[in-house]
């Protein structure tokens, strides 16, 4: 920790305009939560820690208390310690203010990380790939759009631009270099916030709907500092677009006629000689194959994490690239997972079903743990699809919230991954959200019903 502490003196010196430290930590959802510490506490801080209520880590998507879960309501809504996360201190670019941040990780009293936090859930499941002797190696691709920052009710999204009818609805215009060019100002300035964090970002492109776009990150051998570039990301491109004067949604889908935004995880696994085991003589190896077996057999249980809100479902359509059943092929994007040889030193697996709006922890420890579980079970995936054509034995992934939720709190494997608290609290999140939800009535069911029925 001095080491720490030292290199925090180092960056204040450094950086001597800086006013504010945000320091948060990611709650359930993957939602930053935390506190603005004034410059002349921020040391203090960062040697001895922050108290945060235990209760943030359990809010639903608006922010309100999950008293199911079990982490405020009776219990006087205690304190946790939080503690700054090595090497996440950097300055926040995009603010008027000279402004810092750092992520904090919650402990309980003994110094082991608290069941509640994602990243801690995280840590756990690499463990056990440690104790093998085994280092998964990850990268995660985020889609987004950049929308126009005037919404209305009848007008809830649109595209940059869109007021001086320079979008037509047949465009995609994917991998557009001029699309890019058009925010070149944009994304020099994410780029610019992305190398003052450390995050590891490569490349960008144009996707196929409209204002959207992709950004690749690096493949680093530590999921953990993986989950914490594509948490960081998320924070920068949506605080660089409001600098520019628009908004960034990862919302998965937030036009109804238009693409998606996924999460696509990139990974392979090196064993203590830093070998792919995914690598085989002519082709996968048979540790690949037991892998993707087991991301198979433990999708649909998985799916309210990969699928975590109302509007993820949407995403979940045939013949948008994004999967509908628990399925495999070579370079294949119509599948769930696709196994990717072109290069034979970087064979590895990408999983295709998760949505940008994620938590990208638990993302990567339900993805991670099946594959382990795949290799632990020697369990095989079945035959590949070829092109979309998907077999009778293939599992259809959960279309429905509610449902995908009850399944995965009863789910052996989502207790196995995330622990039985944490997989209670997740769920308890979850089915307060989708307890608001069934309360709503949308424009929809008043246009069809109100005067018809």
């Amino acid at each position: 920790m001095m080491a720490d502490i030292e290199y925090a003196k180092t960056f204040f010196q450094q950086n001597p305009d800086i006013e504010i430290l945000e320091a948060f930590v990611i709650d359930a959802n993957g939602i930053p939560r935390g506190k603005w510490i004034p410059r002349e506490r921020a040391l203090d801080v960062l040697e001895k820690g922050m108290a945060v209520p235990r209760s943030v880590y359990a809010l639903d998507i608006w922010g309100r208390d999950v008293n199911a879960a079990g982490l405020a309501e009776g219990t006087g809504d205690p304190d946790g310690l939080c503690v700054a996360v090595p090497g996440t201190l950097s300055r926040v670019t995009w603010l008027g203010r000279p402004t810092a941040q750092v992520l904090l990780a919650m402990t309980e009293p003994d110094g082991a990380g608290f069941f509640a936090d994602s990243r801690h859930v995280l840590a756990q499941v690499l463990s056990g790939f440690t104790k093998r002797g085994l280092t998964p190696v990850v990268a995660t691709e985020l889609e987004f759009y950049l929308i126009d920052p005037v919404r209305s009710a009848l007008d809830p999204v649109r595209p940059p631009n869109s007021r001086e009818g320079r979008w037509h609805t047949g465009q995609t215009q994917v991998l557009s270099i001029s699309e890019l060019q058009d925010f070149e100002d944009v994304f020099h300035d994410i780029a610019t916030a992305c190398r003052a964090q450390n995050v590891l970002a490569d490349t960008t492109l144009r996707e196929n709907g409209p204002g959207q776009y992709e950004i690749n990150l690096n493949h680093v051998p530590d999921a953990l500092r993986a989950a914490d570039f594509a948490v960081f990301l998320k924070r920068i491109v949506k605080g660089v677009a409001r600098k520019h004067g628009l908004d960034a949604t990862f919302m998965a889908k937030p036009y109804g006629t238009q693409a998606g935004n996924g999460m696509h995880v990139h990974f392979s696994v090196l064993d203590k000689d830093g070998r792919n085991i995914y690598m085989g003589e002519d082709g996968p190896s048979e540790a690949l194959m037991y892998s993707v077996g087991g991301l198979l057999e433990n999708m649909g249980e998985s799916m309210a994490v990969f699928a975590p809100h109302a509007n993820s479902y949407r995403r979940l359509r045939p013949s948008e690239h994004a999967p509908t059943y628990a399925s495999w092929g070579f370079d294949n994007r119509s599948a769930a997972v696709r196994v990717i040889t072109a290069s034979k030193p970087a064979t590895r697996i990408e999983h295709r079903v998760a949505g940008a709006d994620t938590n990208p922890y638990l993302v990567l420890a339900m993805i991670l743990n099946a594959a382990l579980s795949g290799m632990r079970e020697k369990r095989q995936p079945g035959g590949a699809i070829a092109g979309d054509s998907h077999a009778i034995n293939h599992e259809p992934l959960p279309t429905n919230w509610d449902y995908a939720v009850q399944r995965f709190a009863r789910s052996s494997f989502a207790y196995a991954t995330l622990g039985q608290r944490y997989r209670t609290l997740y769920a308890a999140c979850k089915q307060q959200e989708i307890s608001e939800f069934s309360l709503r009535v949308t424009d929809v069911e008043y246009d069809a019903y109100i005067r018809t029925v």
